[in-house]
């Protein structure tokens, strides 16, 4: 049994959309290939695509992706309209589609307008003389602050998941991808500061960033501060303890007896 919605707007592209998806493994180009999902660009009757595949589920969550919690694709697509309907930016959503056996979902898709953007949040980790970057910086805090008052907690907001495109010599637009995992709820300054922390940053851009959201939330810096900077080294500390663990099985693995 094969379900695909498909966005009002673009009812017309529907017989093209299904067939661009039947023909996925032949066609498009390849944008990402990981070793979950696969994401690949297309152009179908003057429409430009991305269609993200995304991983087989395994046998349990196949069953569950099918009568108890929507597939990944769906949310994606639900998610995104919700975030266009706040005036928040995504890539277009056009449509998701599911294929399911009797048992339970077999594979999803989840199909966006593409967007050629100019670079994302990660180059401002790694290039510390990246262009305008403070502003930058600044302006991607006040599209968080913007986020949390309308009430989107997005669960995934790492470096990779927030594209860039430059509207001006000194004005910016941030565009939310990546959009399966996310909560709409009320954010106290708890919930707020804990949403930055996967963002990898230095103690430099903690204090531009934590100085320009509690001017936004009238809020006092030092409290700001403060909060951004523990999560952020919670986490951090996390993950470098994941990798170190990680790196010592490796070595465990390859000492001789």
């Amino acid at each position: 049994m094969n379900n695909i919605i498909v966005h009002s707007k673009f009812i017309s592209y529907s017989a093209a959309i299904s067939k661009a998806i039947s023909d996925f493994e032949t066609s498009g180009v390849t944008v990402l290939k990981g070793n979950r999902n696969t994401i690949k660009s297309l152009k179908i009757e003057g429409l430009h695509l991305n269609i993200k595949q995304f991983k087989t589920p395994n046998f349990f969550n196949a069953f569950i992706y099918k009568y108890i919690r929507k597939s990944k694709a769906r949310r994606s697509y639900e998610y995104g309209t919700i975030l266009t309907q706040k005036s928040i930016l995504t890539p277009t959503p056009i449509a998701y589609f599911e294929t399911f056996s009797w048992f339970g979902l077999k594979q999803s898709y989840y199909v966006s307008q593409h967007l050629a953007y100019d670079f994302d949040f990660r180059v401002l980790i790694h290039d510390l003389k990246f262009p305008n970057r403070v502003e930058i910086l600044k302006q991607f805090t006040a599209f968080t602050f913007k986020l949390h008052e309308q009430k989107v907690n997005f669960l995934d907001h790492s470096p990779g998941n927030t594209l860039i495109v430059k509207t001006s010599e000194d004005n910016y637009d941030f565009y939310l991808i990546d959009l399966n995992r996310m909560r709409f709820e009320t954010m106290n300054l708890k919930k707020r500061m804990h949403n930055f922390r996967r963002l990898w940053m230095s103690k430099t851009m903690i204090h531009i960033m934590s100085k320009e959201y509690a001017a936004l939330s009238k809020t006092p810096f030092s409290k700001i501060q403060s909060e951004m900077l523990r999560y952020s080294r919670q986490f951090q500390k996390k993950i470098n303890a994941k990798k170190l663990k990680r790196s010592g099985r490796k070595m465990a693995f390859k000492t001789p007896n």
